[in-house]
């Protein structure tokens, strides 16, 4: 829908809807521009005051994607007064609350209206500079791409709605779910990256593909390099997926080529839309062993190197194998 907006834009407005990145960027000044972003959702568990926590995390971390720091966040609320107490709200703002003071920001107003159905999120602000801005269109051939957070959070939130997860499960999935993406967003600008975005709900093939689309490149991916959340892939054999994934796979597929070597589940778990998933990174030859280092030492909850960037060349725009094989 926003391919229709109108393209004219002021020179300001640094980072808008061209390359489907992950927040607004506008200029207030020579040293300074405003990072802009908004995302809700409905309840991925069941728990009011973790879904909270984990719409935090996910609405934050586009300011982080896109190299800013998280100033103040406005919430978005949608109640269904009929089928639920106000008390739930509570509990869901709760826990957003607990995660924004996590990032120092606050929760400074927002608006709620009685919906169908429940759905929260935020709206967060965040300064950068522009000139160390972190964009989806920077990436160069021969980057490697860096995962920062394991995936299969779109298959353990199916399994939470159909109750087949396990405690040990849950844990893990809210555990990487609530877990800010500060530290590889400091990282990647101590280091002078220039491009990077966050894994959400395109799944690492559709993010990897904005990366390389943007830079008119082509990408590998390996497959036996992603880091996965444990029961991530016995769910997704056992048919526990989000109807996204079929939709990423439909639209994301066609500019995929796929080895033939591949386990039949890594379609699904390449296409699993994430929530509040991890950054991917691309990174130059010469800065990986550092910044891999420096990942693993700030207690990044992933630092693997999952593909590389490449020339585009005639046929599909991924190419998807394992380590080694192409």
């Amino acid at each position: 829908m926003l391919a229709k907006l109108p393209r004219t834009a002021p020179p300001e407005l640094l980072v808008g809807i061209h390359t489907s990145d992950d927040a607004a960027v506008y200029r207030i000044s020579a040293d300074q521009a405003i990072v802009q972003t908004l995302d809700f959702f409905m309840p991925v568990v069941d728990d009011a005051r973790d879904y909270g926590r984990i719409a935090a995390a996910n609405s934050i971390s586009d300011v982080y994607a896109m190299g800013g720091r998280p100033i103040l966040a406005l919430a978005i609320v949608g109640l269904p007064l009929k089928k639920l107490p106000p008390e739930v709200m509570g509990e869901v703002l709760a826990g957003a609350a607990e995660v924004c003071a996590e990032a120092g920001i606050p929760i400074a107003g927002g608006h709620s209206i009685d919906d169908e159905e429940m759905k929260f999120g935020l709206s967060v602000t965040g300064l950068v500079h522009p000139d160390r801005i972190l964009r989806n269109d920077r990436g160069e051939a021969g980057d490697w791409l860096v995962l920062t957070k394991p995936i299969g959070s779109g298959s353990l939130a199916s399994a939470v709605k159909k109750q087949v997860i396990t405690p040990e499960q849950y844990a893990e999935f809210l555990r990487v779910t609530t877990f800010l993406n500060r530290v590889p967003s400091e990282v990647a600008l101590a280091h002078g990256l220039l491009c990077a975005t966050d894994v959400t709900g395109f799944g690492v093939l559709g993010h990897a593909h904005e990366i390389a689309a943007g830079a008119g490149l082509a990408a590998e991916l390996w497959f036996d390099r992603l880091p996965l959340m444990p029961g991530a892939i016995h769910h997704i054999e056992a048919g526990v997926v989000p109807g996204a994934t079929g939709r990423n796979l439909a639209y994301y597929g066609q500019h995929t080529e796929w080895s033939e070597d591949l386990p039949a589940h890594a379609r699904a778990v390449l296409g699993d839309p994430q929530t509040s998933g991890g950054l991917l990174l691309a990174v130059p030859d010469e800065k990986l062993a550092a910044v891999l280092a420096d990942l693993s030492a700030r207690g990044a909850l992933a630092s693997s190197v999952v593909g590389r960037l490449c020339p585009a060349a005639e046929g599909p725009r991924l190419r998807v194998g394992l380590a080694g094989k192409g």
